[in-house]
């Protein structure tokens, strides 16, 4: 079967809120290296991925431009887009330069694989292993099943659920989609997303859109404990230990 084209939405819109810094999180340095920098190194090496979207801020647009894409040489980076407020607008952003046919490539019946840049243990094993599920489903994420027991809460603070911890997932990224699915459910969530606002509900994450705005069912696929996201001053603590104790990611 012929390879389908793969299309990665990086996103790096961030700001360092949670990280106690000046410095938004995805240009803080993790073994000299900016920490978007892990994430773009993995899809510049993979096999599966074939071209990038980079999302970040819009004042930051050049300096992503000359100071990561040009400068480390991230050939598979197309361009350089705009994030919005949200999540979902940043994602939304991205997926318009697919949907109206900007990209050097088209990619309207390929995949497109949405990653959040402030997770640089991305490994090639999870993008084959997401790229092979999303040929059977037409959509997954990765994640990996919760160790702990997890307690849902009623408004006071008290346990009111203990659901079966065979059950539960931790959700990471990457969320990998059908080009057609995920444009035709991010387009469907910006007509309703006022209405959403209103009802105070909150879009986490891609496969939600996904789950809500067409009724496809998302299959789970395992990632890796150490794929984390970096957000507080302890991640960046956590991803050092986990490169001191061999991780070989500056190849």
């Amino acid at each position: 079967m012929q390879k389908k084209r793969c299309t990665a939405i990086v996103l790096a819109a961030g700001s360092g809120s949670r990280m106690k810094s000046n410095v938004a999180k995805q240009y803080m340095l993790l073994r000299g290296k900016p920490l978007i920098w892990y994430a773009l190194h993995a899809i510049e090496e993979s096999s599966v991925i074939d071209d990038c979207i980079l999302v970040t801020g819009a004042e930051d647009i050049s300096y992503v431009q000359d100071e990561i894409v040009a400068r480390f040489g991230f050939h598979k980076v197309e361009t350089v887009v705009a994030g919005g407020r949200e999540r979902y607008d940043s994602v939304y952003s991205a997926l318009r330069v697919i949907a109206d046919g900007k990209m050097a490539v088209p990619n309207e019946d390929g995949y497109i694989f949405i990653h959040d840049g402030a997770r640089p243990f991305l490994t090639e094993e999870i993008l084959q292993r997401s790229y092979e599920e999303v040929m059977n489903t037409g959509a997954c994420v990765v994640g990996m099943p919760v160790k702990d027991t997890i307690k849902i809460a009623d408004q006071a603070g008290y346990a009111e659920q203990t659901p079966d911890r065979s059950c539960v997932w931790q959700i990471q990224t990457p969320q990998v989609f059908e080009a057609s699915l995920i444009i035709e459910a991010y387009t469907d969530l910006m007509r309703h997303k006022d209405e959403l606002t209103g009802k105070g509900i909150k879009i986490t994450d891609d496969a939600m859109v996904v789950e809500n705005f067409t009724g496809h069912k998302v299959k789970l696929v395992k990632g890796s404990y150490e794929n984390i996201k970096i957000t507080t001053p302890e991640d960046l603590m956590i991803a050092e230990a986990f490169m001191g104790c061999g991780k070989d990611l500056l190849k």
